[in-house]
């Protein structure tokens, strides 16, 4: 009887399915409901495209405005409408607040930093982002030290990164006291498809990857709600902190969101740069290794040196942060493909110093440099990303990365993976590329639908209706006047007594009798 309990308990653990913070919310203010005392909108929120997959939630001004609040350390300008004190139930001052709160809601949904924060998360979804995620990792990452009490935090790095349930702590050795490293902790994500005993052998060979464009891990590790991967802390951060000229140990809504100052990147950084990033996702590729979360905040910058971050993620199960662009392409559906597309974001932000908040762009400033244009438009232009992108092989031909020396004799390239295992990361890879073609496909019907349906309910489609129902209608008159017609029914006009006569001659007892009549009668 236990084993049977167990049994399900796992199977009811496998299945479980985590929820996908990157998958976009609607918002749609409905109504304004006058509560007496204050005014209460009325907004439809809709998680991804499906309809059904919405509820409804009532806030008031004053929730906005704390909203706002929250999100000014971002720098970003958001455009909430002043506050009115006198007049501010009147109804057409309502209807033009209405309309400018939905603004205000587009535009923040619009940029996926901030559409990926937890205020915005917890001010439209509440019951599921309810919980302190942060008190939450603390109490996994006390755990963890129980296991592994060689370490000790130093200080938690509380929002470093943009994931809700990823969260970085500062920690060192305890026989190094002086070396300071950071832990990330994250929970499992809706692409972790690896058994608990299979992930823990997979992260134990992460320590032993060497390639002079990967940042080393230096200790990684599961528990049964997440995983934990620990690594030398930079002073000078990541790509980005450098390109946005911020301290690594901030908040990324302050360092990322709109920084005062830029550095700029010149052709030489742009060039050495994209070929180093290029030779670590090649080195991935040709191993098999899924890694799909290519950003500047996941490159770190030693010297001239980019190294990527964050290999465990894929493993653990989550989501790229460019998740809910790359979903409208059909083409872009391998764990690959979303590495090239995700560079072509990168490679826009260190040409033009900040991101891409779309999922592409078709027109580019003709002063830019032509091979680093034409690289772009292959990378992110509507055409490119219907018809299909260039393999990593193809851009390191490309004459912007092809002249770059990348020759390193420090480091030989290495990642042992056993034969077993490689067949494991190979089946997990096809299954969170089946998840994504499958999600992509639910996207496209609800496309269509949406177009057929924005279709109908347009105003030239409405009167092209209108006039073949009228064309209808006077073709059907029309049928039916000739029947009439037909049966002697109607005559022509103003021979009323005409077809008076015709009536009565038809009738037999109008009809003159014949002789022969006479006679048999």
């Amino acid at each position: 009887m236990q084993c049977v309990k167990m049994a399900l308990f796992e199977k009811k653990k496998a299945t479980k399915l985590m929820l996908d913070d990157t998958v976009p919310l609607t918002a749609v203010i409905e109504a304004a409901q006058n509560m007496e005392t204050h005014i209460d909108y009325v907004i439809r929120v809709q998680r991804g495209p499906a309809t059904e997959n919405c509820w409804q939630i009532n806030r008031r001004y004053s929730d906005f405005s704390t909203l706002h609040d929250n999100l000014k350390i971002s720098g970003i300008p958001l455009p909430l409408p002043p506050k009115k004190v006198f007049g501010n139930m009147e109804r057409e001052f309502v209807a033009e607040r209405q309309r400018a709160l939905q603004q205000y809601l587009n535009t923040i949904l619009a940029n996926l930093m901030l559409a990926n924060s937890l205020f915005v998360k917890q001010f439209l979804d509440i019951n599921n982002y309810s919980p302190n995620f942060h008190e939450i990792a603390l109490q996994h990452v006390s755990m963890f030290f129980r296991s592994e009490p060689h370490w000790e935090v130093v200080e938690p790095l509380k929002d470093a990164g943009w994931r809700i349930r990823k969260h970085y702590f500062l920690i060192k050795p305890k026989e190094q006291p002086k070396v300071r490293q950071v832990l990330a902790w994250s929970d499992f994500g809706p692409d972790k498809f690896l058994s608990d005993k299979d992930l823990q052998a997979i992260l134990k060979i992460l320590p032993t990857v060497q390639h002079p464009f990967i940042y080393p891990v230096t200790f990684a590790t599961a528990s049964e709600n997440g995983g934990f991967a620990i690594r030398t802390f930079h002073a000078t951060g990541t790509l980005r902190d450098f390109l946005c000229k911020a301290k690594p140990k901030a908040s990324y809504l302050k360092k990322y969101g709109k920084p005062k100052a830029y550095t700029e990147f010149n052709l030489m950084n742009i060039k050495t740069y994209g070929r180093q990033i290029l030779e670590a996702l090649k080195f991935l590729h040709d191993k098999g290794i899924p890694y799909g979360h290519l950003h500047l905040s996941n490159v770190m910058l030693e010297g001239n040196t980019c190294r990527l971050l964050d290999l465990e993620n894929s493993f653990i199960g989550l989501p790229s942060f460019y998740r809910q662009y790359f979903t409208q392409f059909k083409k872009i559906n391998t764990t690959e493909a979303i590495d090239i597309y995700c560079f072509g974001h990168l490679l826009y932000e260190m040409v033009f110093g900040e991101p891409l908040n779309s999922s592409t762009k078709d027109d580019f400033p003709a002063h830019l440099p032509p091979p680093v244009k034409a690289v772009l438009e292959s990378l992110l232009t509507t055409e490119s990303c219907k018809t299909g992108l260039p393999t990593v092989d193809d851009l390191i031909a490309d004459p912007l990365f092809s002249d770059v020396q990348v020759v390193n004799s420090e480091f030989r390239p290495q990642l042992k993976i056993p034969s077993k295992l490689k067949d494991v990361v190979k089946t997990a890879k096809e299954k969170i590329e089946k998840r994504l073609q499958d999600e992509q496909k639910v996207i496209s019907s609800y496309r269509r639908l949406s177009k057929a349906q924005a279709f109908h309910r347009s105003d030239e489609e409405k009167k092209k209706r209108k006039k073949s129902s009228r064309k209808r209608l006077s073709q059907q008159q029309l049928t039916e006047e000739n029947g009439l017609e037909e049966n002697g029914a109607i005559s022509p006009a103003g021979s009323e007594s005409g077809s008076s006569t015709s009536a009565r001659a038809a009738s037999p007892a109008a009809r003159p009798t014949s002789p022969a009549d006479s006679k048999v009668a």
